[in-house]
């Protein structure tokens, strides 16, 4: 059945915005487990809040997309 009834919300596609993270910012005991990398990627909500840090920023977008979420780079 493919009717649409008015009233009812249409479902939009849910976004997860990834941006880069500098390792010097995050705490130390996250530091202290990733090796001497300089950089790792956040996922984050439309509100903000983060979902997940990834080691590259390639795995993010699959992670997303596995999850049906639609990216969206951040810089």
């Amino acid at each position: 059945m493919d009717t649409k009834f008015n009233g009812l919300p249409e479902a939009g596609p849910k976004i997860v915005y990834i941006r880069p993270v500098a390792v010097d910012d995050l705490p130390a005991e996250v530091q202290a487990q990733l090796d001497g990398m300089k950089t790792i990627y956040a996922m984050h909500d439309q509100d903000g809040d983060r979902l997940a840090l990834v080691l590259d920023r390639e795995m993010a977008f699959v992670i997303a997309r596995q999850n049906d979420f639609a990216p969206v780079n951040v810089h």
